[in-house]
């Protein structure tokens, strides 16, 4: 018997237009406004991002949704071949203050944070029993995180994209979406999350 093999729950190929459309209804109540569904195949993990992670974030070794408490590139590269199908959540914001660490920006992203999950949740009771959701920026539920300590809200603690060794700019490239990076404090900016399906 084949252990390795990918279990479908569902016999369809992809995702219905019914459930994409409640998808992106639900979702526009926590600042995403986009669901693209895409194969698996164009997600890029890649090194470097493991080391922008290490050495040029503060959230490392810091916060249970950040590296190292999140897997390593080759773990991550094995747990993507187990699904097919994924989710693209896109959201768009303008926070001036988006480098400071303010009440603000912490209200954003848990707001875009708890729609990842309920998304994942929602995707769950649909019948996608293995939806994984990689959240857009680091973890803000809490304004300390208790790392290395339990974490006071596990059901809800998911890997971020970028702690996942995603290559976001190259991901989208590879969906076919181009995109800038806000290089002006009142720029407007895409943030994006990412949901496994089978």
């Amino acid at each position: 018997m084949e252990t390795n093999k990918v279990v479908r729950f569902n016999d369809d190929k992809g995702i219905s237009n019914r459930l994409l459309t409640r998808l992106l209804d639900k979702s526009t109540k926590y600042g995403l406004n986009e669901v693209i569904p895409f194969n698996v195949s164009k997600i890029l993990v890649a090194e470097w991002v493991h080391l922008k992670c290490r050495y040029g974030c503060t959230k490392y070794s810091t916060n249970w949704c950040c590296p190292p408490a999140t897997p390593n590139p080759d773990k991550v590269r094995k747990i993507i071949d187990e699904y097919s199908l994924a989710l693209l959540l896109v959201g768009s914001a303008k926070c001036p203050d988006f480098y400071r660490n303010n009440k603000r920006k912490r209200a954003m992203q848990v707001r875009c944070w708890k729609g990842t999950v309920s998304l994942e949740r929602m995707l769950f009771l649909a019948g996608y029993y293995k939806a994984f959701s990689l959240v857009g920026e680091c973890c803000a539920l809490c304004q300390t995180c208790a790392y290395p300590d339990d974490c006071r809200f596990p059901q809800e603690k998911r890997p971020s994209v970028e702690s996942f060794s995603i290559d976001v700019i190259g991901t989208l490239k590879n969906v076919g979406i181009e995109t800038t990076v806000a290089s002006n404090a009142n720029d407007s900016f895409a943030y994006y999350g990412i949901i496994l399906l089978e």
